[in-house]
């Protein structure tokens, strides 16, 4: 993977995150091209539980200070930056006090999703893309993990269709088990579609729950990667079924020839 470009956009990633199947993944498959002499950039949002004094983040100004509309509302990005010690990687964070201050990810002390994630996840998305188009460095592949970053795939595949810089661009989403339980707020179809998206490209998000924010990814996506042992036999199926190009689950041990030749073969 020599020189190869990948932009890693996930919602959890470790050691800025407590360890589970998303977050490790979403360090350990960077890494592994990373040593491969691959070119890797990191995102995820800065939750108001990520410490930035123990991790060394520190804004971007050069970066920051653009605004997103989400939903017809004016909200200002701010990008922070850290490196993972010892392997040379840096991460960007995706930030907005209205969005990521709160003192945890996805849900409150009791376990109730924040009412305003879908907002979260537009403005993650497009702030994404955005601080991509800033740095002009073009991925060869985008790689989505996690379904807070699950709304990318739609964005570049409509709103940001007509960028040049993401003409050659692959996307992959990886499909983890389930995360979450209930729904997100109904009215998100509405704020995607005020970013011009058509109704019938997203209309699995008229009910969007875990699995259907996830199909919607798929359908987004050049390709796919069943990340999980455990994905829903319904998620599967829909994958499979998808006609995209997709990667079984792979244990850790033989994950860095899969993944390898799965980007690969995306490339060729």
């Amino acid at each position: 993977m020599e020189d190869k470009r990948i932009l890693y956009v996930s919602s959890e990633v470790v050691p800025y995150l407590a360890e589970n199947e998303v977050s490790l993944l979403s360090y350990d498959v960077p890494k592994m091209i990373n040593d491969q002499g691959g070119q890797i950039r990191i995102f995820m949002p800065r939750y108001g539980n990520i410490n930035e004094r123990r991790h060394q983040l520190h804004e971007v100004i050069r970066l920051s200070g653009m605004n997103l509309v989400v939903n017809d509302l004016d909200m200002p990005l701010i990008i922070k930056v850290a490196s993972i010690p010892k392997e040379r990687i840096q991460v960007y964070f995706i930030d907005n006090d209205e969005y990521f201050k709160r003192k945890a990810t996805f849900s409150d002390e009791d376990g109730v999703l924040y009412p305003d994630n879908d907002e979260r996840a537009i403005f993650f998305a497009k702030g994404v893309v955005e601080t991509v188009k800033k740095l002009n460095w073009v991925p060869d592949i985008i790689h989505v993990h996690g379904w807070l970053a699950s709304l990318l795939p739609i964005y570049m595949k409509h709103y940001y269709k007509d960028e040049a810089l993401f003409s050659e661009t692959k996307i992959v989403t990886s499909v983890y088990s389930q995360s979450f339980d209930g729904s997100l707020d109904t009215e998100m179809i509405n704020k995607i579609k005020f970013d011009g998206v058509p109704q019938d490209a997203i209309q699995e998000l008229e009910l969007p729950n875990y699995e259907n924010l996830i199909k919607a990814a798929v359908n987004h996506s050049d390709a796919v990667v069943i990340a999980s042992e455990n994905v829903s036999s319904s998620l599967t199926k829909f994958i499979e079924s998808s006609g995209k190009p997709f990667l079984p689950f792979a244990s850790k041990d033989k994950m860095t020839e899969a993944y390898t030749n799965f980007y690969k073969g995306m490339l060729s």
